[in-house]
């Protein structure tokens, strides 16, 4: 099999098994434990429609687990089977971002690219958050402020209440009789470090429309 699972696809199937682990352990009536496996395979196959074959047989392994060394085994055999994401060369990442001209890029070889559902870094001193993302096929940039708020809340892509900032970026549509001063800013609360958000994401839907919004 070639890779099939992207990140947030594995980080769904790790939050449904790490749900179903704590009842094999914790619950001991059957037929809660039952439920709880039977709504993990079906968000296990919801996120993956067009899975069949030797693809669909691994996946649906996950429903035979039920010791502790199972569902490490089962995370682990999953592994060589996750999509890398593709950043592109350094000199693609830059003509992402074409008005900035010191552009400070992340350090790629010490990203863990099977493990990012989006590359994003932040350039501290200009209190601005990066992201790269394949938007309906291509990749696409935006850069924003990221403005701390020293509190913990409710990221808008992972969904994870976490420590999160403002970020805020200008979207680049334009009403037809608008003025050259015109513009328009969108914001969120997102978590401060990407890393933890990419460990978290399990849907792609607020991400991918936040990014259609600014881009579009």
């Amino acid at each position: 099999m070639h890779p099939f699972i992207r990140n947030h696809q594995y980080n769904l199937i790790r939050k449904e098994i790490g749900l179903l682990q704590r009842a094999c352990g914790t619950v001991a009536d059957p037929k809660v434990v039952e439920s709880v496996r039977s709504n993990m395979q079906f968000k296990i196959a919801e996120a993956f429609p067009e899975t069949a074959g030797a693809e669909r047989e691994l996946l649906d392994r996950a429903s035979s687990l039920n010791t502790v060394p199972e569902f490490t085994q089962y995370l682990a055999s999953l592994e060589p089977y996750r999509i890398a994401f593709e950043p592109g060369t350094e000199q693609q990442l830059k003509k992402l971002f074409p008005k900035i001209k010191k552009l400070k890029l992340p350090v790629l070889a010490a990203v863990n690219l099977r493990e990012i559902t989006y590359l994003g870094w932040t350039d501290i001193a200009a209190n601005k958050l990066f992201i790269v993302y394949p938007l309906d096929g291509r990749l696409v940039g935006v850069e924003g402020r990221l403005t701390p708020t020293n509190k913990k809340s409710t990221c808008f892509v992972c969904n994870r209440h976490t420590e999160v900032a403002l970020f805020t970026a200008i979207t680049k549509a334009r009403p037809a009789n608008a003025s050259p001063d015109y513009y328009k800013a969108i914001g969120n609360y997102m978590c401060m470090d990407s890393q933890i958000c990419n460990s978290n994401v399990t849907d792609l839907t607020a991400l991918e429309q936040f990014l259609q919004n600014v881009v579009k």
